[in-house]
């Protein structure tokens, strides 16, 4: 998929496009419906598929402007998870804009002849039922199929995407996050709920909870990810897969628990000090997997965290003992998340032979 940094970047490259627009937050199964009908419109056209979003969220545009935090939208993904998530749906292009005053003040009108038309030249255009655009969302359904018809370009709407009755939404995957229903996360997304990122270095205060002798730093080592949102969707003490650690792409999973969020009982002075931060102990940390990583370490490696069952919240913890403590008992319990999941699994395996 090939990625435009506004349209500037597009204009080098434009021969027209079928082309949908939106924030695009989780890509969730609505969102991977239409995609689908956008690539095969594509399709027909012989024009790339091409998906239009932005950087910021218009909303956290909007709550910064009006210094109003609570306005902004918790976040489902970062940047880089959504456009890997677009990627994964067979989108030819993505075009980030980036959310400014001058696109927030632009009338709907100039919107789509300079923008959709005259910049990347639009054949097709997909919208949700409820699309808005243009300066104070003046723009609507209807505008755009009447400039579509006057322009030459066709357009066409796609209705709420429903699951058992319930419509997908971003909201209803932030919802289902805030309260740790990871299960109806993962039914919402069609996939479990995962952050990717490069590992980062932290205080490495985790290898020295816990060691097994003074200096060894063998305790709760963990890999660190930034969550390049202030405000993330989901947050508190998980059980989790890291794909990515491996030697190869087939490499398995390793089970594990991490932390989302902003570390209270640390000094928020550190090196992340103010950043949300995942951090996750590897539940196994295999020789041979050590032997892999230069120095035995995981630092600037791409990994994927699945976020599969929420533990609890963030909680504060009176001095490192009790943290220490806190950790180990999240630690049992990841594991006895894992051998129910185990369990679970022989039980079906049993009845589907019987």
């Amino acid at each position: 998929m090939k990625i435009f940094r506004g349209l500037r970047s597009h204009l080098a490259g434009s021969s027209g496009c079928a082309l949908t627009i939106g924030n695009f937050d989780g890509v969730h199964r609505g969102h991977q419906a239409m995609l689908a009908l956008l690539n095969n419109e594509a399709q027909h056209r012989g024009v790339p598929s091409c998906v239009m979003t932005f950087e910021p969220h218009p909303r956290d545009y909007f709550a910064a402007l009006h210094q109003k935090p609570e306005l902004a939208p918790a976040r489902i993904a970062t940047l880089r998870d959504k456009l890997q998530e677009l990627e994964r749906c067979g989108v030819d292009q993505c075009v980030v804009l980036p959310f400014n005053a001058t696109l927030a003040n632009q009338p709907p009108q100039a919107f789509i002849e300079d923008t959709l038309v005259e910049a990347l030249g639009i054949r097709y255009v997909l919208v949700g039922d409820d699309f808005r655009f243009g300066a104070r969302r003046a723009g609507d359904y209807a505008m755009l199929d009447a400039a579509g018809s006057r322009l030459g370009f066709d357009v066409a709407r796609m209705q709420s995407y429903e699951v058992h009755g319930l419509r997908v939404s971003s909201s209803a995957v932030r919802e289902a996050l805030a309260a740790g229903r990871m299960d109806d996360v993962a039914a919402l997304l069609g996939r479990p709920y995962s952050i990717s990122g490069h590992v980062v270095h932290g205080r490495k205060l985790g290898r020295q909870l816990a060691e097994s002798a003074p200096g060894k730093g063998d305790g709760f080592r963990t890999l660190n990810l930034r969550f390049s949102h202030w405000k993330p969707a989901a947050s508190g003490i998980f059980a989790v897969l890291v794909h990515g650690l491996g030697p190869t792409p087939a490499s398995p999973p390793l089970p594990g628990v991490a932390n989302l969020g902003v570390r209270p009982s640390l000094d928020p002075k550190d090196v992340n000090g103010g950043r949300v931060l995942l951090e996750t102990h590897c539940l196994q940390w295999p020789e041979a997997l050590a032997r892999s990583l230069p120095g035995g370490e995981a630092y600037g490696k791409i990994v994927r965290v699945e976020l599969l069952h929420k533990l609890h919240d963030e909680l504060k913890y009176d001095g490192l003992d009790a943290l220490t403590q806190g950790i180990a008992r999240d630690c049992d319990d990841a594991r006895a998340y894992f051998a129910s999941l185990h369990t679970q699994t022989h039980r079906q395996t049993t009845r589907d032979r019987i």
